[in-house]
């Protein structure tokens, strides 16, 4: 590693995912989908990310998505291909991120030089993201790059996020944490989804996650409060430490100048974003 310590984390944090995540929140996505036909919010959530692996059924979306109830992916997969096409889905997708970044971000800053900038080295660091292991990464890295720098960005985010995320998947089986078990153990922590976004989201029923925390507490990682113990915050961050190892090498390619300057400009996006209104309110948090 050549980068100081944590600092492709950070910037991944604060400047890469928000940007993605932007459009799963967004109401544009809603509206794109809805002219599709597909009007439920959790089959909006799962088509739009798993589209680009082809119209694919609950088996391949639950084991790439990893800690949604299989059950909740089987009530809308296959069956969501039927109202839309992949194809459909991915152009519908694209068109609300377009709305979205604009509204959030403004005109002046979709046409900006910095914005442009923020794209090139988003684009420049997905030049060394690895396809093998990597199920959502790769199928996202087959779909054509958008022209618009805007679109450019958000694309590069989305490459960037999934190719994070492919690798803490595999972190996470080997740190040894289920499904739930991440979840709840990632809630704990402050930064994660609060328990009432994992049930309405990833489909988990209440009992579902007590029944996690009483595990994560035999193992001493959840006291008795479902406070993260020293040992569970020393899980916590040998989860995330195997999980930038194995993300090293975009950011790497990159190097410490563009990777502080993509989070300088990339955070400041995502600062007037969230001041825009991004995310809910109630969405990270313990409670």
């Amino acid at each position: 590693m050549t980068l100081p310590p944590h600092a492709a984390r950070r910037v991944w944090h604060a400047a890469v995912n928000p940007l993605h995540a932007t459009s799963y929140f967004s109401p544009d996505l809603a509206t794109e989908f809805g002219a599709l036909g597909i009007t439920h919010r959790v089959a909006v959530n799962l088509a739009s990310r798993s589209a680009a692996m082809g119209a694919v059924g609950p088996g391949a979306v639950t084991a790439a998505f990893y800690n949604y109830r299989h059950d909740l992916v089987a009530a809308h997969l296959p069956a969501v291909w039927d109202t839309a096409t992949p194809e459909q889905v991915l152009a519908a997708r694209l068109r609300a991120a377009d709305t979205t970044l604009r509204r959030l971000l403004g005109d002046e800053v979709i046409a900006s030089a910095e914005l442009a900038e923020a794209a090139g080295l988003a684009m420049r660091a997905t030049e060394a993201c690895t396809r093998h292991g990597r199920a959502l990464y790769a199928a996202h890295a087959d779909l054509p790059v958008p022209e618009e720098p805007h679109l450019r960005l958000w694309h590069a985010t989305t490459l960037l996020r999934e190719h994070r995320g492919d690798g803490h998947l595999a972190a996470l089986l080997i740190t040894g944490l289920d499904p739930l078990e991440a979840l709840v153990s990632h809630t704990a922590t402050g930064r994660g989804m609060t328990p009432k976004w994992v049930k309405g989201i990833r489909g988990w029923e209440q009992s579902d996650l007590d029944s996690a925390a009483e595990r994560l507490r035999a193992r001493g990682v959840l006291d008795a409060d479902g406070e993260l113990t020293e040992e569970g915050h020393a899980l916590r961050e040998r989860l995330e430490t195997e999980t930038d190892r194995l993300d090293a090498a975009p950011y790497e390619h990159l190097g410490a100048a563009g990777l502080a300057r993509l989070g300088e400009l990339g955070g400041g996006f995502v600062k007037r974003a969230i001041a825009a209104g991004a995310f809910p309110r109630d969405l990270f948090g313990k409670g």
